[in-house]
């Protein structure tokens, strides 16, 4: 293929990708909004006032990065993990697999649709945020590249989700046990500081921690790891799950029977 076909081929995907999402946007849009902005009144509001300060801001301030990103994580990945499976589904992912299409570019156009829509849902729960907080800005190259590094991130490990799974149940499985506990313990809600040492080494297994602390670093100039050493986590895990998902599809894991 040349690089002008390869490049309409990646566009429809994505076209395909966002429109599937913003098609139905009372169903994929509204819904995560409505559930981070009763975050905002329950945590941020109510029970925020009886909490105080923490690292030295109001407690609605603190976790307002934190539900943002929780927020992108969680619609990156969904939204990868139902559209791989219901194309495998459909067996609409053989035409793309005999099709000229590299294998790099089906992946590369399923991720652009996860990160769109990770990102729409993101900028609208930073909207909403607007009105209980007056959300400053310490570093935008940091906020810009975190949530397109995390959203690129989630929307892999969706698609593998999707690789792995044989029915419309495996792609629940994964949210359920792994990705909201993961999100919950994640240093949301509070600053690993406050932990015994022994559960903040626990923590620091956890790699969703390193990407609301610098995602928060970026709002608010605070962190509780290396800024350095949570970007090579994250595009650390961003090359191994990208090339194990080239891998899979190479060899037509879950696809060829």
């Amino acid at each position: 293929m040349t690089f002008m076909e390869q490049y309409i081929a990646f566009k429809t995907i994505v076209i395909k990708e966002v429109l599937r999402f913003s098609r139905i946007w009372l169903q994929t849009i509204i819904p995560p909004v409505i559930t981070i902005s009763l975050y905002f009144v329950i945590f941020g509001n109510l029970i925020g006032s009886q909490i105080g300060d923490m690292d030295g801001f109001k407690y609605m301030d603190y976790i307002v990065p934190g539900l943002i990103m929780m927020a992108v994580i969680t619609n990156s990945y969904a939204n990868v993990v139902s559209s791989f499976y219901g194309t495998k589904f459909h067996h609409h992912i053989e035409e793309m697999l005999v099709s000229p299409l590299p294998n790099y570019l089906i992946v590369l156009g399923f991720i652009a649709g996860g990160v769109a829509r990770g990102l729409t849902v993101g900028i609208a729960v930073t909207g909403v945020s607007l009105f209980f907080t007056d959300l400053g800005f310490y570093s935008l190259g940091v906020i810009i590249s975190t949530v397109i590094l995390t959203s690129t991130l989630f929307a892999l490990a969706g698609l593998l989700n999707g690789i792995f799974a044989t029915s419309f149940d495996d792609i629940s499985i994964v949210p359920t046990f792994v990705l909201t506990p993961l999100t919950y313990l994640g240093g949301v809600f509070y600053s690993i500081n406050m932990l015994p040492e022994f559960w903040q080494n626990v923590s620091r297994v956890n790699p969703i921690l390193y990407m609301v602390n610098t995602f928060r670093y970026g709002f608010l100039g605070v962190s509780d790891l290396s800024i350095g050493l949570s970007y090579a986590i994250i595009i650390g895990f961003i090359v191994a799950l990208y090339s194990y998902a080239i891998y899979l599809l190479h060899i037509g894991y879950g696809i060829r029977r």
